[in-house]
């Protein structure tokens, strides 16, 4: 069994309300803890308008099966989310 635990930090430039964080994000939550390879909850900056950090446990056979499903989160995000992800970290365990 290989596990992955990726980290998201994103920036939500102009968002001013938590109400408008949870719409610019747009049900990152829903679509992706859908997969059971897949845990993700919001890990930080949980009162900050501007800022989102998002943590995804990856678990799977292989590391290449693993890697491959950190590789789609992380184009789902830069594909779905409004905003700009800062910076993307993965450690393996």
């Amino acid at each position: 069994m290989h596990i992955t635990i990726l980290t998201l930090t994103i920036s939500l430039p102009g968002c001013r309300s938590l109400k408008e964080k949870r719409q610019r994000m747009g049900g990152l939550h829903e679509r992706l803890g859908r997969n059971p390879a897949i845990a993700v909850c919001e890990s930080g900056d949980h009162d900050r308008h501007d800022a989102s950090e998002w943590t995804f446990v990856v678990v799977g056979h292989t590391s290449r099966a693993v890697a491959s499903l950190c590789s789609e989160i992380e184009d789902k995000c830069l594909q779905t989310v409004d905003g700009r992800v800062m910076e993307v970290t993965r450690e393996r365990l």
